[in-house]
């Protein structure tokens, strides 16, 4: 979710101002996303209305400049079960020791999500993400464990 932007910026040291600022931004010492990479929150002064961060990083009136007009998200904390449709593109999906294909990308069906798995044969293969299709997904190892059985191949 957007919390704010990147404004003009203040001071010497990297801080800047938060623009379109919202309740939501977070506090000294937690993260935001600014361009894709997380960054943390070295210090946050100025007001709720006017904000001023600066972010783990930035050293200098320039690195501020060079985030000016970046938006500024935070992203909900996810359950042990969830899990970003980033983090699961690219993993190598596997039935047991069977290799089946790479996840292209997460999908939004209308009765659930899918990954949309890439074959070696050039075909494609989609994998509700329901309990009964995929067995375990470990994102750190980047592999999704899928029941093929389940999904009428084998």
């Amino acid at each position: 979710m957007t919390v704010g932007r990147v404004g003009r910026p203040h001071g010497l040291d990297g801080s800047f101002y938060v623009v379109e600022a919202t309740p939501d931004l977070p506090a000294h010492g937690e993260s935001v996303v600014v361009r894709g990479e997380p960054r943390r929150i070295v210090r946050r002064a100025g007001t709720e209305e006017k904000p001023i961060l600066r972010l783990d990083g930035c050293a200098a009136r320039e690195d501020a400049e060079a985030l000016r007009g970046a938006e500024l998200r935070a992203e909900a904390a996810l359950a042990d079960d969830e899990y970003w449709a980033h983090d699961l593109e690219g993993c190598a999906v596997v039935d047991g020791e069977r290799a089946v294909g790479f996840v292209r990308r997460m999908s939004a069906l209308p009765s659930c999500e899918v990954l949309e798995v890439d074959r070696p044969d050039g075909s494609e293969l989609l994998v509700p993400l329901v309990r009964d299709a995929i067995r375990s997904i470990d994102v750190a190892a980047r592999r999704i464990d899928v029941d093929l059985g389940f999904l009428g191949e084998r």
